[in-house]
């Protein structure tokens, strides 16, 4: 491919041929006779031009009829006028017999040369359809640089603009000079007098040609002037051709799907177009997307040799559509999307970037992509992203995948990359601000900066014109119109600025919000493709008012907004796919996201905040004023940002079993959210996660319903306890998802996709309505959530015995019946990222069948145009009725005023300072202590001594991404420091300074002298479905490095404690037999120091298994209720290192201090008759006496059952104790002993139970565990 261009100050230095690597398509023909005019007359500048054939030329001159007369002379006197004529050139590359050049003898001392003008009035040519301009060369080898130019625009070739560019006259033999348009400098030297001096090669009315010159003695012969297309093929599927499914790791097309019975199946066949031989081969491909996602692609190279496509301006192929009858509306076809993967170290570690056509038409057409309109892929990046830019220089392939309900056949055939790259003006102005929000009768002062390429001074004089221009505001009476320009004298420094001041008027009457343009315009200058603008700001108006009722506001609000303004409210796009911020008020857009990895740069809180304002302006310049809701997937804290705080991910929170901190980490994760600028956080998870081999399982808070809504207070801590709370600068609006069932789905590997994540609920509608279903019913009626994402996935009930799944997206009974009527959800539904695509049919059907089964929003994300078009369409159809609409819309207008958002669009910076405080930080590391479950503990080796010598390993135990795992800065997170925070290692250092550590990633340091060591192993950061067992590599065991690492040094030491970083259980088998203590650490966030904490006993372990532990892979699904269930560690597990007399003493304490009924009396007095027993305990406060504890404390769980007090965190108390006494008798049998299923069973049924309120059924549950253990 071509080396990447050699720019310089006002183009790029031209090529030849000897210097090109590429193989361009087609060859360099020399047409017969005499130069030929492109055709005449020459369209209009307006006229859209063909593309010229795949490596065509066009000749211009050729010279086998001598000197043409077109060709003059000049020269700084009469003796240095060249000499020219003709000569036989049969030694030209490609020429044939009797080939004759043009031949320039010179002798300067000044200045001279020849020009070739096409003769007017007629004789000017549009060049559109080329890419370049080119001429073969032949010298003596002088070395001199030698100027060539051509001629634009103007009346005749003397009153022309002049592009001038260079080669160097460096061989005595022949070559091809090539210079694509946009390689040509406007020349500064010197231009005609009356001719155009925009500085803007239009190349639709061209005069010719002209060769300045060098000074000195020499010959130069010319030949085959031409125009040419700069096109290289990429594939064209002739022989020999690229392997179909090649084995991994290898070049060739490669097939994928999401559904295993629909692989898409590739044949090359036979297929003739116009232009092509009779046995011309092309790809052929049968795909169906109607149930879910299909496509190919080409890997080029897989990690060798990438192809260089940065001297090119797009990417294009003919493609064959089977259509038989093209669509009523032109763009009203099936949707194709296509991808090209940039950078990385390999094609499937590569930057992916996507655009997307219709297919509209019928047969063959050559479908062309300018590299301009791919977007960076924001719904999955390989690893996360590279650096966000297209770079084009390393370049592996590209794929293809029609959108959902495609099922057909269609060809392509010449891949190539065509065109060259869009060079604009050098010199620039950008306006600050670009839009500026007025009160009537305000003034602003808008500043005009100029820049210039590489900061250089300005070549020329500039100048710049501007006006107030045509807005909705009526100049002379809502402002006073200004206009001038402003002169930059060559020389004029870059970043030069000038500033316009334009005062507005004040009539004080209620109105909306009107706009005054400020016009910019200048020859050769780069203005802001939207003009900068002023809005007078709405006022005066009842929905303005915010003493008003909010029921109130929003009626008079929907009462005003016209239907293509109620459609823009539905509609959220994905920050990076915004053509232009302009089309937030274009296409009058409600919402914006963030998707994981989209983040500003730099990525601080201060540059978001900035960014989500920038946003935020250019919304208001509509003229209703509606402000952007703006939303992010803040799930274990503002997980975006760097030097957020980063919590554990829910599984831990889940286990830490304290509802009162989980509503804490959701009050800083709001604090530190609002501050940034974003208003709303898609988040929290209530999935119940069924499959620990779902990638998405730390999401969930556990695996029975029971624990996910006791961690409902998240909610409330991101939201406000109360409506007005929400418009608070420490709150953010919550949704709750994945509405419902997305943890409940089958594993079905081998399907090309995802083996379980956005799959499908195959169980009865009572399990479905209490395992799924039921943590909704308190977070809409206990903590009013404000917004619900449904789930990709889909449900199929068994009753019908027919196995027919429906979308959730599609699923009108679930999303309004259900949760909006029977649940009475009034909060609005957003769907999820792009998921309407998942629905079966065409995307006109996605559309209607989502919004009418009760979606209020689409998370589209990309192609926000194209939805509003297909919605606007379904409602005109009448197929969506308008009060379906205006339901959708006034419940997103609600959440905006409860928000907030009219009195305050921008963002609140009081709490700006905080992001990432010392003590928001402290509430990440209680969590994370308390996230910790110990799972073994021989011999009590665990708390360590925070003195003498510790032997730490593993690669997890300095690594803050691994420790924090996906969403965390990216979508899939990363290894390393990603973003400032405190590893384990450091954590331990922290905590026991008086401790020598040793440090070793692999174990390879010395053990020697070392009696104790800490060992850290797990996963690697994983997000969705890419971590799913069974995709892309993603176990649920040690790697065998790791376990390599834990017996290298367990062996070595006396006392062995292994910590578990992961995202959720893994089969462990014998992999930590030689560990003296286990714990399941989960993805404990940024503050290692909080599992430093439990470690030394700075605080105890009390974290408990929010899922069950299974002891192999085929025991998945595994939960608590099931009717086999022998796990290795049950639900509800976890050794705790506090004394369990001490937990008694406080229950004690508790009860004596609240009003005292005869119940809670009579268990106060069995407690102290328990507690005065010390043959009943042991000098550190663990049980001796079992089984009188056991009774005791059975008693007093029945006696509290009667009591009419509000003693539920006593009762819950009292049971941490009576499972402390039945797991220690669980650990003396062992966990594989014959009883550890019926144990197991007990002790997870009265975790359950405990959750359910039935704190004395868990004390009898956990009283028979111990009976059965101890025997």
């Amino acid at each position: 491919m071509h080396p990447k261009p050699d720019r310089r100050r006002g183009g790029m230095r031209t090529r030849t041929a000897a210097l090109l690597t590429l193989t361009l398509t087609g060859s360099l023909l020399v047409l017969p006779g005499a130069a030929q005019a492109l055709p005449d007359p020459a369209p209009a500048a307006d006229t859209a031009v063909a593309p010229a054939p795949a490596g065509a030329v066009q000749t211009v001159e050729d010279y086998e009829d001598g000197v043409p007369p077109e060709v003059f002379l000049f020269a700084s006197s009469d003796p240095e006028r060249p000499e020219v004529g003709t000569v036989a050139s049969d030694d030209r590359p490609g020429a044939g017999g009797d080939n004759d050049a043009f031949s320039v003898r010179y002798d300067i001392e000044g200045w001279g040369g020849f020009t070739h003008n096409f003769i007017a009035p007629d004789g000017h040519q549009d060049w559109r359809a080329y890419d370049g301009f080119s001429f073969w060369v032949k010298g003596d080898g002088s070395g001199r640089q030698v100027q060539f130019e051509i001629k634009d625009g103007g009346e005749h070739g003397e009153a022309s603009e002049l592009w001038e560019s260079f080669f160097i006259d460096d061989s005595t033999g022949w070559k091809q000079v090539r210079t694509t348009f946009p390689d040509f400098a406007w020349r500064t030297s010197y231009q005609p007098g009356d001719g155009p001096k925009d500085k803007e090669l239009q190349l639709d009315r061209m005069w010719g040609f002209a060769v300045n010159l060098p000074q000195g003695a020499g010959e130069l012969h010319f030949d085959q002037v031409e125009l040419f297309t700069n096109v290289a093929t990429v594939a064209d599927f002739e022989a020999p051709q690229p392997q179909l499914n090649p084995p991994g790791g290898q070049p060739g097309i490669i097939t994928f799907s999401g559904d295993d019975s629909r692989i898409p199946q590739l044949s090359y066949v036979d297929a003739a177009r116009d232009g092509t031989p009779a046995d011309n081969q092309a790809l052929s491909v049968a795909i169906d997307t109607t149930t879910s996602w299909a496509g190919f692609g080409q890997n080029l190279s897989f990690n060798t040799e990438p192809q260089d496509w940065s001297s090119f301006g797009g990417f294009r192929f003919w493609y064959f559509s089977p259509l038989t009858v093209p669509p009523a509306a032109p763009g009203a076809g099936r949707r194709i999307d296509v991808e090209i993967k940039d950078g990385g170290v390999d094609a499937e570690h590569s930057e992916l970037w996507i655009t997307s056509f219709t297919e509209d038409w019928v047969g063959w057409r050559l479908v062309e992509l300018p590299f301009a309109q791919f977007k960076y892929r924001t719904d999955y990046q390989p690893i996360g992203g590279i650096n966000q830019e297209l770079d084009l220089d390393q370049m592996w392939g590209y794929a293809m995948q029609p959108r959902s309900g495609y099922a057909d056949t269609f060809r392509i055939d010449d891949v190539e990359v065509y065109g060259v790259p869009r060079v604009g003006p050098t010199v620039r102005v950008a306006a600050d601000p670009a839009v500026s929000l007025l009160d009537e009768g305000e003034s602003t002062t808008v500043t005009i900066r100029l820049t210039n390429t590489d900061d250089a001074p300005l070549d020329d004089e500039v100048t710049l014109r501007y006006a107030t221009g045509a807005g909705t505001a009526t100049p002379g009476e809502d402002y006073e119109p200004v206009e001038g320009e402003f002169v930059f004298p060559a020389g004029t420094a870059s970043g030069t600025t000038r500033q316009v001041t334009v005062h507005t008027r004040s009539d004080e009457q209620a109105e909306l919000a009107e706009t005054i343009p400020l016009t910019l315009s200048g020859n050769g200058i780069a203005v802001p493709e939207n003009p900068p603008t002023i809005v007078l700001n709405a006022h005066g108006l009842p929905y303005l008012d915010a003493s008003r009722p909010v029921a109130e506001r929003v009626a008079d609000l929907l009462g005003r907004m016209s239907v293509e303004e109620k459609v823009g409210q539905m509609t959220q796009a994905e920050r990076n796919a915004l053509d232009s911020p302009n089309d937030l008020a274009t296409w009058r857009l409600g919402s914006l996201l963030s998707g994981g990895g989209s983040t500003p740069t730099p990525n601080t809180p201060e540059a978001w905040a900035d960014m989500v304002d920038g946003y935020q302006t250019y919304t208001l310049q509509t003229r209703l004023q509606i402000p952007l809701l703006y939303g992010v997937d803040a799930v274990h804290g503002h997980s975006n940002v760097q030097g957020t705080t980063i919590f554990p991910h829910n599984i831990g929170l889940g286990a830490a079993r304290d509802p009162e901190l989980v509503e804490r980490v959701g009050h800083v994760t709001a604090e530190e959210t609002r501050a940034t600028g974003p208003q709303w956080s898609f988040a929290p998870c209530a999935c119940v996660a069924r499959d620990d081999r779902w990638g998405r399982t730390y999401e969930a808070y556990g695996e029975d319903p029971a624990l996910v809504i006791a961690n409902e207070t998240v909610i409330d801590g991101l939201q406000g306890h109360e409506l007005a709370d929400r418009k608070d600068a420490d709150r953010v609006l919550a949704s709750v998802k994945h509405y419902a069932g997305d943890g409940g789905t089958e594993y079905r590997p081998g399907d090309g996709g995802y083996p379980i994540d956005q799959g499908v609920v195959v169980m009865s509608r009572e399990e479905f309505d209490r395992v799924h279903l039921d943590p909704y019913i308190p977070a809409v009626r206990k903590h009013n959530a404000g917004t619900i994402m449904p789930s990709y996935s889909s449900v199929d009930f068994t009753e019908d015995g027919v196995g027919n799944p429906v979308k959730m997206h599609a699923h009108k009974e679930l999303l309004t019946d259900v949760l909006k009527e029977e649940i009475g959800f009034d909060g609005f539904l957003i769907s999820d990222y792009a998921a309407i695509d998942q629905i079966p049919g065409d995307y006109d059907s996605d559309v209607r069948i989502s919004i009418n089964a009760g979606l209020d929003m689409i998370m589209v994300p990309n192609e926000y145009q194209r939805f509003e078009e297909t919605l606007l369409g379904e409602i005109e159809a009448g197929n969506i009725p308008m009060s379906r609409i205006d339901d959708a819309v006034s419940r997103i207008l609600t959440q905006k005023f409860h928000l907030g958002l009219f009195e305050q669009p921008f963002t609140d910076r009081t709490n700006l300072a905080d992001v990432g405080s010392p003590e928001n930080r402290a509430v990440a590391r209680e969590a994370a202590a308390k996230s910790q479950v110990l799972l073994r503990n021989t011999d009590q080796v665990l708390p360590l001594a925070d003195t003498g010598k510790l032997y730490v390993a593993g690669a997890n135990a300095d690594d803050i991404g691994a420790q924090a795992g996906g969403w965390t800065i990216t979508w899939q997170g990363g290894n390393g420091d990603i973003t400032p925070g405190t590893s384990i290692l450091e954590g331990i250092q922290q905590v026991a300074p008086d401790t020598e550590v040793t440090y070793s990633a692999d174990a390879s340091a010395p053990l020697d002298g070392h009696d104790r060591a800490v060992v850290v192993v797990g996963e690697q950061p994983y997000a969705e479905g890419i971590g799913d067992v069974g995709n892309n590599g993603f176990t649920m065991t040690l790697s065998a490095a790791e376990q390599d690492t834990v017996n290298t040094v367990c062996s070595a030491v006396d006392e062995c404690v292994v910590l578990v970083i992961s995202g959720r259980p893994l089969v462990l088998d014998d992999a930590l037999a030689p560990a003296d203590a286990v714990v399941a650490s989960w993805l404990p966030g940024t503050e290692g120091a909080g599992v430093a904490d439990v470690l030394f006993g700075e605080q105890p372990f009390t974290g408990q298994l929010p899922v069950s532990w299974p002891r192999s892979l085929d025991q998945e699904p595994i939960n608590v209720g099931d009717a086999s269930y022998d796990p290795l560690y049950p639900y509800g597990w976890g050794l705790r290192t506090d004394a369990t007399q001490d937990r008694l003493h406080e229950l004690r304490a508790e009860l004596a201090g609240i009003e005292q009924d005869g119940w809670t009396q009579a268990a106060v007095q069995v407690l102290d008759l328990s507690l005065r027993n010390d043959s009943s305990w042991q000098d550190d406060g663990s049980v001796r006496d079992e089984r009188r504890v056991v009774t005791e404390l059975t008693v007093v769980s029945t006696l509290l059952s009667f009591s009419s007090r509000d003693i539920a965190a006593q009762h819950e108390l009292l049971v941490s104790t009576l499972r402390d006494v039945a797991q220690a008798a669980i650990v003396r049998e062992g966990v594989t002993a014959p009883s550890a299923t019926r144990t197991s069973t007990l002790t997870a049924d009265a975790e359950h139970a405990l959750l359910t309120g039935k704190p004395t059924t868990a004390t009898w549950k956990l009283a028979a565990a111990w009976r059965i253990a101890a025997g």
